[in-house]
């Protein structure tokens, strides 16, 4: 008799689009798991796992997702993880103060309701003293990937986006020191039938391999803090 195949169902943050094929060949060469992503802002897919869409696996762009849904009961706390810290990354012009020349009409940001590098794209603004003077020009994405299709389709000149979607497009990596780090944290969904394959794919993240996969798209593993800092690994 064969045996079956378990594949595992992935809410992940947008942000790991690109990363998304890698992860998977890489991931079921080692152990003969499927992956299957479902792509989107990690609020709204906050939303769907508390609704009981039948996730193994959350991975979330920032940590407080995780810590909401793990207090409630619905993510397995001990399997709770920070696998990667995130990049801003600015698309269309080369800085941000080009952001407020009277030319540029439009500047696509993800929406910081349901998506953190929404959250720290404004917090880049905003130290910069530009975010008021942009509130007209701004226009929301639903996601990172959005966010960046607006400025790619022009509907948009410029959009700060994340830095995994436009190191290879021309895009410009923004100082961390602008916002606060972006924890990137995963879990294991408490209702899964696969919790043991699903918390060997959160091993698998944080092995030598999976830091490599992340480490070319632009991702990095958190390391010690240097006065309340994360810092990204070389």
């Amino acid at each position: 008799m064969a045996l079956l195949t378990v594949t595992l169902l992935i809410a992940a943050a947008a942000d790991l689009a690109p990363l998304e094929q890698e992860l998977s060949q890489a991931f079921e060469k080692k152990t003969g798991i499927h992956l299957r992503f479902t792509l989107g802002s990690s609020g709204l897919l906050a939303q769907q796992i508390e609704n009981g869409a039948p996730f193994d696996v959350y991975l979330s762009a920032n940590e407080a997702f995780v810590k909401k849904l793990t207090e409630t009961g619905i993510l397995d706390g001990a399997s709770v993880r920070t696998y990667a810290l995130g990049r801003l990354g600015l698309w269309g012009v080369k800085d941000l103060q080009a952001l407020a020349s009277p030319s540029l009409r439009h500047v696509a940001i993800p929406n910081p309701k349901h998506a953190p590098y929404g959250v720290a794209a404004e917090e880049a603004l905003r130290r910069l003293g530009l975010l008021e003077g942009l509130r007209s020009k701004i226009v929301y994405g639903e996601n990172v990937r959005q966010t960046y299709q607006y400025a790619r389709s022009g509907n948009a000149e410029a959009a700060i986006t994340s830095w995994t979607l436009v190191l290879n497009e021309g895009g410009v990596l923004l100082p961390d020191t602008l916002h606060d780090p972006i924890r990137q944290s995963g879990a294991v969904v408490k209702s899964s039938r696969n919790a043991a394959e699903a918390r060997a794919f959160l091993d698998f993240l944080a092995s030598d391999e999976g830091r490599a996969i992340l480490r070319r798209y632009g991702l990095s593993e958190p390391r010690a803090r240097d006065e309340g800092r994360e810092k990204l690994l070389p």
